[in-house]
């Protein structure tokens, strides 16, 4: 980050501050269910406040449409939930750019704060529109972007407004590029990597950069399927990508050439079908009943996969090991969860996405080193990509 500035020490009493912000919280009538990512922006917003800035926080909700208002993807109860959390004055801005926005952020007093209304209101932030940009840019004196969960996307309020007004680095998108850029570009070792999800396709750029990386890498997941299907296995019914057989394969070789150990499941977790009360038998990875797929890893693979997780100093885990949300294919994903938080000499970073719901979901988030807000922007991040909203503030 030596080349990306960051809030601390900068002036910013009596300035007027636009921070993007990810408010995109789970919200069911009218009530935010989980306050994770509000709680996440705190301290930036409670510098800001405490250094006497007039604090103008943006953020996108869900999925609208683009035109207009709709009550669902409100950012009301966002708002309020900050309220709950903050000492400090916060008032709600109905618009995003229009007559309340201004009014409100024109009239705020230092250390206040005005949420604006959700910005995907407005079709044109996605499309990172100069128009759009300039108006939210009129807002304000400084820009401070602390949203890594959307820094993978250049939209208006991660990478256009930024050209526009000095710009800075929030306390967690700061945090975010320092931890994952460090476990990369320095792991202690052994250097670990677990790797779930259903697709090989939407992780091959990520399985391929951790080659480079890392010691061990350890696969699960619907994803699995694919590379045991490489290795000439039979998978029965399981989710399979046949088109990524091949690449798995020179995954699969390219690890060896480079004396990195890729773990496959040696034991699965099979069922007659994708359903909480399914008949379900454990079962040799390479013999899977034809009439069934596999929906978990076994209890063999639990202990292969545990025994590599306690040998790493650097434990980087993205994925679940299989259907965690159906309480009958859940052990896998646990094990994995338990033998992370046990390991507590490593440094175990989590990064993002459904593994972060699973460490919520079995209690062990507190015994994790790092969780990554962004499952997304993790994963670009660590396969190499540069992200729009961090070259923003370059």
């Amino acid at each position: 980050m030596a080349d990306i500035k960051t809030i601390e020490g900068v002036d910013v009493r009596g300035k007027r501050v636009l921070v993007r912000v990810d408010f995109n919280v789970p919200v069911k009538d009218g009530v935010v269910g989980d306050d994770t990512r509000i709680r996440a922006a705190l301290p930036t917003i409670s510098y800001l406040v405490e250094h006497g800035a007039r604090v103008i926080l943006m953020s996108h909700l869900g999925r609208p449409a683009g035109e207009g208002y709709e009550e669902k993807f409100t950012l009301a109860p966002a708002a309020a939930r900050l309220a709950e959390l903050i000492d400090a004055p916060v008032v709600f801005a109905s618009d995003t750019i229009g007559e309340d926005a201004r009014a409100k952020a024109a009239n705020l007093s230092d250390g206040c704060i005005v949420v604006l209304e959700n910005l995907r209101f407005d079709k044109r932030e996605k499309k990172n529109d100069p128009a759009f940009c300039k108006e939210l840019a009129s807002l304000a004196d400084l820009y401070v972007n602390d949203a890594f969960g959307t820094a993978h996307r250049a939209h208006a309020s991660t990478a256009g407004v930024a050209a526009l007004l000095p710009s800075y680095a929030g306390f967690l998108l700061a945090g975010e590029v320092d931890t994952l850029s460090g476990m990369l570009d320095a792991p202690e070792r052994p250097f670990v990597a677990i790797l779930g999800g259903s697709k090989v396709s939407d992780k091959v750029g990520v399985i391929d950069a951790l080659i480079d990386k890392a010691d061990t890498i350890i696969i699960g997941g619907g994803m699995c399927f694919t590379f045991l299907l490489a290795e000439g296995k039979q998978v029965g019914t399981s989710l399979k990508e046949e088109d990524w057989v091949e690449r798995a394969g020179e995954m699969i070789q390219k690890a060896k050439a480079a004396g990195v150990k890729l773990l496959l499941p040696v034991d699965i977790v099979a069922a007659d079908a994708f359903a909480e009360d399914a008949a379900k038998v454990t079962c040799d990875a390479d013999s899977i009943p034809e009439d069934m797929m596999g929906l978990d890893i076994g209890p063999k693979t639990e202990e292969l996969y545990a025994s590599a997780i306690a040998q790493g100093a650097t434990v980087f885990w993205n994925g679940p090991m299989g259907v965690f949300e159906m309480k009958a294919f859940e052990h896998g994903t646990k094990a994995v969860a338990e033998a992370v938080a046990a390991n507590t000499q490593a440094a175990t970073i989590i990064g993002g996405g459904d593994s972060v719901a699973a460490v919520n979901k079995f209690e062990l988030a507190d015994q994790m080193t790092f969780i990554s807000t962004g499952g997304g922007a993790s994963m670009e991040l660590v396969e190499g990509k540069p992200l729009p909203g961090v070259e923003a503030l370059r």
